[in-house]
């Protein structure tokens, strides 16, 4: 089975921590010259120097913030422009606040889909051009179960996050004849940060402590636990991959079990 990344350039958002650190991590280690993309130039310096490097592998990072995808339409061009064409992009963005969808603000809804469907777009757009002429492009979105079966108290998250999907679908389908692939991986809870903060917030609502929130979310996870970052990475790894060439416009949910539909 192909796994060799070598001689292939990656983007990676959301790099600096959590499932987009480690996909970033383990693209370098299959070969890959990877370009992180985060807003926080100190971090981006730190996981840049993390990264392995076999050799002939030149890692480097685009310090932009997704509020603004103005500027990230600049930049990103400049940066192709100037570096080369990429042959993977792994659009991956941190989630929407929890809540209620009835008490969402409409600028919330707003916000959410600029920083995820409108940045995906503008990021696709520069880089799809160089994947075409070489015959060879995968693009990954790192979404949520909610694409399939919608999560309580993640009201703004469920309704982007579907826009989402049927856009990488969307894309899948044109794309495809160029040997481009579109594909999206589903994280279920994930030891990140962003768990992390959604137990604290509902165990503050609820009035319970941090255990006990935690307890009756992997009741729900059929493997009884939370996964890793590096579990989500090995998902998103193999779809960019040579051997995942005939996998396109499918949702890959990595929860452990979680979501009730197949």
């Amino acid at each position: 089975m192909n796994l060799d990344l070598h001689y292939k350039r990656a983007i990676v958002c959301g790099s600096t921590q959590g499932i987009g650190k480690a996909v970033a991590m383990e693209l370098a280690q299959m070969g890959a010259n990877v370009t992180l993309v985060a807003r926080n130039e100190q971090s981006l310096k730190q996981v840049k120097s993390e990264l392995s490097n076999n050799g002939s592998q030149l890692h480097s990072y685009l310090c932009v913030d997704f509020s603004n995808p103005d500027q990230l339409k600049v930049l990103v061009e400049q940066f192709i422009q100037r570096t080369g064409p990429v042959n993977i992009l792994v659009n991956n963005t941190g989630g929407p606040p929890s809540g209620p969808i009835i008490n969402a603000q409409v600028d919330e809804f707003i916000i959410a889909f600029n920083n995820h469907l409108i940045c995906n777009h503008i990021l696709v757009q520069a880089c799809v051009e160089g994947m075409k002429n070489n015959g060879y492009g995968r693009i990954v979105n790192v979404i949520s179960t909610s694409v399939k079966q919608a999560l309580p108290n993640l009201g703004v998250s469920n309704t982007i996050r579907a826009a989402v999907g049927n856009w990488a679908k969307t894309l899948a389908n044109e794309l495809g004849k160029f040997g481009i692939t579109v594909n999206n991986v589903l994280p279920g809870a994930t030891a990140t940060q962003r768990l992390s903060s959604i137990i604290e917030n509902k165990a503050l609502k609820t009035n319970v402590n941090n255990d006990a929130v935690k307890k009756e979310m992997l009741h729900e996870i059929p493997l009884g636990r939370f996964a890793e970052a590096s579990e989500i990475a090995n998902a998103v790894a193999f779809l960019v991959s040579p051997a995942a060439a005939y996998i396109n416009g499918v949702n890959l949910p990595v929860d452990g079990g979680r979501t009730s539909s197949l």
